[in-house]
């Protein structure tokens, strides 16, 4: 059925006056409200069958969703997971085969239908803020909404750091309007904002050492939020500790592909602060005795994608790398060339070795120089792919790639 009514949607979209009418004032609000809609009947609401439980933020969202499941599979709970990394629905997962965390076209409804079909208790769903921009979060029963963080991003999709704060916001306040629970990190100089729009629903966590083995300050802050949700729910003290301190940690977030002779490391960061913060814990767990270098491949998207970063990141490996190898992230439509370009132009306003930047635009090749930089005791550290499965080019072509996979292959070769 979800079929059929995407062919009649793609047949209506083409209709030369609607596509004229989509450009009028709050058009695209009713078109995407309609889709939330007609999603949620074609699949009768499933969200009111089951005990849906969503996360945003900057960073962070897919670890704490994982850490959740975790959660609740040790207290013998059957979940559904949706993430940029995973589609899961009780025993059966899968990659996610889509270049955004919160897809359309009735998908979440059609996620949430089989969850409940398959017996599934609760469903944990990664919520964005150009997904919420879409109305995708609506006619949803969310009985809980988690707040991690909020640093720049999608400036360029949202037209402000102001307005992109507020499509989050504008998912808690359909959240508390369903009576739903949240969940807020106290340490965000932005937490005010989310308390303030629920009040005395507001639950507050900062850091947890729950004996959990994810490496760096933030991951502190993620298990805070999942332990916090976990005691919210009932789970035992002791099963939550079980769970976190077993907790294997999420694909392409700060995996450590290999510790010795040299370190490597695979990170989605893509923000400059989630750059820093990757690599400042990097810095931290590295041998104090003993001089070592950090090696650091990056990149950063095309598309138009936050353009603003792309000094600041250039900025941000300057300052804490040893050699910096700028590298094909996802150009899209734009020159990859001068995507690099203006990522240099952040270095260069920085006294950093000009003979320790290196451009190599093939991103295996780039990675196959960083790895003969490393010498035992460095730390090769990839960063802006994280698990991702496509490198993104023009006209919609999409290369396959995993940089978790090509590290494997150059060490091997």
């Amino acid at each position: 059925m979800r079929d059929f009514f995407n062919r009649l949607l793609e047949k209506f979209r083409d209709i030369p006056l609607l596509k004229v009418l989509y450009k009028l004032p709050l058009a695209p609000w009713f078109y995407h409200t309609f889709l939330a809609f007609i999603g949620a009947c074609i699949y009768g609401f499933p969200a009111s069958k089951i005990f849906v439980i969503g996360v945003t933020g900057t960073k962070g969202k897919s670890t704490v969703i994982e850490l959740i499941n975790a959660i609740l599979e040790a207290a013998g709970k059957k979940t559904a997971l949706l993430s940029s990394i995973w589609v899961k629905v009780g025993d059966s997962s899968q990659l996610n085969p889509f270049g955004n965390t919160m897809p359309g076209r009735f998908f979440i409804q059609n996620f949430l239908s089989e969850a409940v079909e398959a017996g599934c208790q609760y469903a944990i769903v990664e919520t964005t803020s150009q997904g919420v921009a879409l109305n995708r979060h609506l006619f949803i029963y969310w009985r809980a909404g988690v707040f991690t963080n909020l640093s720049a991003e999608h400036i360029e999709a949202h037209g402000s750091f102001e307005k992109y704060r507020e499509q989050k916001l504008k998912f808690f306040r359909y959240v508390h309007s369903l009576g739903g629970r949240i969940f807020v990190n106290q340490d965000d100089r932005n937490h005010r904002y989310f308390k303030e729009v629920v009040g005395n629903k507001t639950w507050l966590y900062g850091k947890s050492d729950l004996g959990s083995t994810l490496v760096g300050d933030f991951n502190r802050y993620n298990v805070g939020a999942a332990v916090t949700v976990g005691q919210w729910l009932g789970v035992s003290e002791e099963v939550i500790k079980k769970a976190v301190a077993e907790f294997p940690g999420v694909p392409g977030r700060m995996e450590f592909i290999q510790k010795k002779p040299f370190v490597i490391v695979v990170d989605y960061a893509h923000t400059p602060d989630s750059l820093r913060k990757v690599y400042e814990t990097l810095r931290a767990i590295s041998h104090p005795e003993i001089p070592t270098k950090l090696i650091c491949v990056l990149g950063s998207a095309g598309g138009g994608r936050d353009r603003w970063k792309r000094p600041e990141l250039g900025r941000i490996a300057s300052e804490m790398c040893d050699q910096i190898i700028l590298t094909n992230e996802d150009p899209y439509d734009e020159p990859p060339s001068q995507i690099l370009s203006e990522i240099k132009s952040g270095i260069s306003n920085f006294q950093f070795l000009i003979s320790n930047v290196h451009e190599i635009l093939d991103r295996q090749e780039a990675i196959r120089k960083a790895i003969s930089l490393a010498q035992p005791r460095d730390t090769v550290v990839i960063t802006g792919k994280g698990s991702e499965q496509f490198i993104h080019l023009a006209n919609g072509q999409k290369l396959p790639w995993s940089d978790k996979e090509t590290v494997k292959a150059v060490i091997k070769g």
